[in-house]
């Protein structure tokens, strides 16, 4: 019987050392890590290697529930999996286990609060943009060119300058330039000084 961990975060700069160090008190003897993987992604490679390296008698650990699995039906899918490889499961933060009927009823009812947290969170984030879409403002990136910018742009081209001219003018590249004036149909001149009509 071995103990076998699995971490995972969703960004290459998140560290994943806390899971680490909570795997190796819980006596994981290797410990497989995904890093810059959301659980919303189907490849994890990392998860997958881990699922296949577990033997029976082993017993699969994880830092908290959610590091497991995309949502509640996906992450009791993968412990029943395990279940009937004769693999046994623990998640450290919320102190759950498979042994017994006990834990793996536990098991189901934390996994659907965690998947109950998630959705939570995405409805927030849909509300809060509802209500800056009401207010006139936009999520995601700021433009990188305001309306005075824009103007500035588009007078610049009237005077003959590049998309190249006008980014190095307003400190933007010219692929911003094409972006933001390109779709009104005025041509830009080239560096030979002949004109052009960016599609």
């Amino acid at each position: 019987m071995a103990i076998i961990g699995y971490a995972r975060v969703s960004t290459t700069d998140q560290n994943p050392q806390l899971q680490l160090d909570a795997l190796a008190d819980a006596g994981a003897t290797r410990v497989f890590t995904d890093q810059g993987v959301s659980g919303a992604k189907v490849d994890r490679p990392q998860l997958v290697a881990c699922l296949d390296h577990l033997r029976e008698g082993d017993v699969l650990t994880v830092w908290k529930l959610d590091r497991l699995g995309r949502n509640t039906q996906h992450i009791l899918q993968t412990v029943d999996e395990l279940a009937a490889r004769g693999v046994g499961f623990r998640s450290i933060t919320e102190g759950l286990h498979t042994d017994g009927p006990m834990g793996k009823a536990m098991l189901t009812i934390m996994a659907a609060f965690a998947q109950l947290e998630r959705d939570t969170m995405i409805e927030r984030t849909r509300a809060g943009l509802a209500v800056a879409a009401a207010n006139n403002r936009r999520g995601g990136r700021r433009p990188k060119l305001d309306d005075t910018q824009s103007a500035r742009a588009r007078e610049l081209r009237n005077k003959g300058m590049t998309a190249a001219e006008v980014g190095k003018v307003l400190g933007v590249s010219r692929a911003t330039v094409y972006r933001y004036l390109g779709a009104d149909g005025a041509e830009f001149a080239t560096d030979q000084g002949v004109a052009t009509k960016e599609a």
